[in-house]
């Protein structure tokens, strides 16, 4: 398969209900706040293991068959982690052989240690922190335990834990087909990234992460070489006639795509395409009315 030429830019939604969908380890595992403007903050580091993990999981990405994941946790015999040189060595310290078999390399890029030096891949796909669309509220929840709190006693530890009632987070990615070349992504490779993002968000099935649903994935495909946009997540706004505080579903708001629908007409002839993936449930409007975007020019449906 050959390496991608062509450059494309990403935005990817996905909401949260009554769960974290991002802990800060440095502030008790809440999650992330950005305090000055009430915005919920995910990184993309986050999204990153997101997309790995699926990989690992669902799609054969797991050492075997030539097919990996660099960045992963692999306990050695004595039950401690491996670090970076390790892993290396797990390929020979030969890079050409990482690129081959690691997927997240040829995507994310990454450094790998080899003895005496080492070898720095940038990713082609880079992605901004994510932020929510609204501002949040933090809802503290204290419960208790399944366990005593010592031997014989009778009372139950506690828990305490911080979630968002509800946080509509929007992520800005873009897709470099000069790093490409370095890293050798291809087009299949990036079929497997949509489907990563989409997928690995709906399937993060853990107790603070249930409740995630992937509700739009948009891929915007350059003609012009070495054009894009940018931000183009900043285009999208949602609109509510709630307090932002209070919305607690996908329901309680439309998404105005009157800017961005504006921006890619004004690029049209630069544009290849643009694919989209998005939930049923998401109510689309411009210009104050419903837009369904199988109606648009340019747009076209990805199978994921």
């Amino acid at each position: 398969m050959a390496v991608i030429d062509q450059r494309s830019e990403l935005v990817f939604l996905y909401d949260i209900k009554d769960a974290n969908p991002n802990g800060d380890p440095l502030d008790a595992n809440k999650p992330r706040i950005d305090e000055e403007t009430g915005i919920n903050l995910v990184t993309d580091v986050r999204l990153k293991r997101t997309i790995r993990d699926y990989l690992f999981d669902y799609k054969g990405f797991n050492g075997e068959d030539g097919k990996d994941i660099f960045v992963r946790e692999i306990k050695n015999d004595d039950k401690s982690i491996q670090d970076g040189k390790e892993r290396a060595k797990d390929f020979k310290e030969d890079p050409k052989k990482v690129l081959e078999q690691c997927i997240d390399v040829r995507m994310f890029g990454g450094v790998i240690p080899l003895t005496g030096d080492s070898i720095t891949y940038t990713g082609p796909v880079q992605f901004q922190m994510g932020r929510s669309l609204h501002k949040v509220e933090l809802n503290y929840i204290k419960g208790t335990g399944a366990f005593a709190s010592g031997a014989g006693k009778s009372k139950k530890t506690f828990r305490e834990e911080y979630v968002v009632p509800y946080s509509l987070v929007g992520f800005y990615g873009i897709i470099n087909e000069n790093a490409a070349q370095s890293t050798e992504l291809t087009k299949d490779d990036v079929e497997l990234l949509l489907e990563g993002i989409w997928k690995g968000t709906k399937n993060l099935i853990t107790r603070s992460k249930v409740g995630q649903t992937p509700r739009l994935l948009l891929k915007v495909n350059y003609s012009e070489e070495n054009y894009f946009i940018g931000e183009l997540k900043n285009y999208i706004k949602l609109e509510t006639g709630l307090r932002e505080e209070e919305i607690r579903d996908v329901s309680d708001y439309n998404l105005d795509i009157s800017e961005l629908l504006a921006v890619i007409e004004d690029n049209f002839d630069k544009i290849e395409s643009v694919e989209y993936k998005v939930n049923p449930r998401v109510e689309f409007v411009s210009d104050s009315k419903k837009i369904n975007l199988s109606n648009l020019d340019l747009f076209e449906e990805l199978d994921i």
